[in-house]
């Protein structure tokens, strides 16, 4: 098993990234653990719109249930920051690799329970407050997965590829997604009674196999080196404790993490939960084929998280998260004008526009904006809350919050698109005000961040890099 990276006495305070083979094995690490934690996760959300209306809250009115079913998927979002600070904390103080070890197994072991639950005709109000305090331990894994995943990759590339190594983590959310829809999908084929019966369990039992693949991987990965370097010339961060200095010292860093990271969430939460609910509750299309759709709008995440993040690494992060926002703005409207059209094509469409593009280009780059935003000593908490905060409150209430408006308009969208534009123009904001550190190398970072005034002036957006990393390096 490989615990720590190679060390190199001569080779302190240089450029560092891990062997071609390392990196490989990094990467799959950070992509699988990521996947596992979103299969179970967005399974939930979507059998939150198809199922747990219909075995958990039956007794309730149809447009009722289906807005508590969604209120519980708002919990494990709540959930998720509290994760983020638990862990992000630890992961400060004690590394990254064994608190990844522990979130996968935490959601492995709680989706494999969600599936074996007695519903409530069996033990009544039991079964829907088992079922929160799984998805609450759900997403207290969650917060602490996806911070410690990105920043193995991060910390461990080279400058010139660090945003796509970064969006690896990212692009496990989908691929997750793809297999729990996909799966779902197949059980969804089964006649109604069956799949209300036991067809939707099979897809969460599932989860104790992909737990141990994670598991096993992620052994097998090494901690990231900076964080020794770290660990070994300030032997006394790790009697602090890490989150106290982030809300101390980087509250403006923090506060630009999580306003930006809002638009790729709240994406995520529209068109990744509510408007597959919506097309299946308004019974404009068949439910498998809205699971296809979903799993097809998958595939092309990854595509445009690909593009978007390689794109960073060239021009900047900050450019292409403000050219996504303005994407989410511009297509708003168009989007859920497709959504409403009814059939199959335009949904679609609608997917991959409003998901697949629009999230490929607000949160590929995500990672390593947030990454270089925080100095090694709180870098896991700072990206893991920020982070999580944004996914609280950009997608935790979406679906909620979209189902009462279209309500309240009678059927109408045009105030799901307002909304949409809403949180874009908060990212949007948040973005210009900031400034791009993708032209630092990982160890000029923590000197770029102390060394400029408050702590928040950064390289210049055009990726080169900045006179304080060029001075830190002589």
């Amino acid at each position: 098993m490989t615990n720590q990276p190679p060390t190199d006495p001569q080779a302190a305070g240089k450029a560092y990234h891990a062997s071609p083979k390392e990196m490989r094995r990094i990467l799959f690490s950070s992509f699988m653990g990521t996947a596992v934690e979103y299969y179970d996760f967005i399974l939930y959300a979507t059998a939150a719109g198809i199922v747990f209306n219909k075995v958990f809250f039956a007794d309730l009115d149809p447009g009722l249930a289906i807005f508590v079913s969604f209120g519980t998927l708002a919990v494990g979002y709540i959930a998720r920051p509290l994760g983020g600070l638990i862990f992000g904390n630890l992961g400060d103080k004690f590394g990254r690799k064994t608190i990844l070890l522990t979130t996968v197994l935490m959601m492995g072991i709680a989706s494999t329970l969600m599936g074996l639950l007695p519903v409530t005709e069996q033990i009544g109000i039991w079964a829907p407050v088992l079922l929160v305090s799984l998805r609450i331990f759900q997403g207290l894994a969650v917060g602490g997965e996806w911070g410690g995943a990105m920043l193995l990759a991060f910390e461990s590339a080279k400058r010139q590829s660090r945003g796509f190594a970064a969006s690896f983590a990212y692009m496990g959310a989908p691929a997750g997604t793809i297999l729990g829809t996909l799966i779902l999908s197949l059980m969804s084929m089964l006649p109604s009674d069956q799949f209300l019966a036991w067809g939707w369990r099979i897809p969460f039992v599932f989860s104790a196999v992909l737990m141990m693949v994670a598991v096993f991987i992620r052994m097998r990965v090494s901690e990231s080196r900076v964080f020794h370097e770290m660990s070994a010339a300030a032997e006394k961060t790790k009697r602090k404790v890490p989150a106290a200095e982030l809300f101390r010292n980087h509250r403006r860093p923090l506060l630009v993490a999580v306003v930006s990271g809002l638009s790729g969430q709240m994406t995520q939460g529209l068109m990744g939960a509510w408007a597959i609910s919506f097309a299946v509750q308004q019974a404009i299309l068949a439910q498998t084929d809205v699971l296809n759709m979903k799993a097809i709008g998958g595939v092309f995440t990854i595509l445009f998280v690909v593009i978007a993040s390689r794109l960073s690494d060239r021009i900047g992060r900050r450019r292409i998260l403000i050219f996504g926002n303005i994407l989410a703005m511009v297509l708003a409207f168009p989007v859920m004008h497709l959504l409403d059209m009814g059939n199959t094509l335009a949904f679609l469409l609608a997917i991959i526009l409003g998901l697949s593009l629009v999230q490929g280009f607000t949160s590929g780059p995500y990672g390593a904006f947030a990454g270089e935003l925080f100095p090694t000593s709180v870098r896991y908490s700072g990206t893991s809350i920020g982070y999580q905060l944004a996914s609280t409150l950009g997608a935790g209430f979406t679906p909620m919050i979209a189902t009462a408006l279209v309500m309240a308009g009678g059927g109408s969208l045009w105030m799901v698109s307002l909304l949409w534009m809403a949180f874009s123009a908060m990212s949007f904001t948040a973005l210009l005000v900031s400034k791009d550190r993708s032209g630092s190398d990982i160890q000029d970072l923590d000197q770029v961040i102390s060394g400029s005034p408050s702590g928040n002036d950064v390289a210049a957006s055009d990726g080169r890099k900045s006179p304080v990393a060029e001075s830190a390096r002589a």
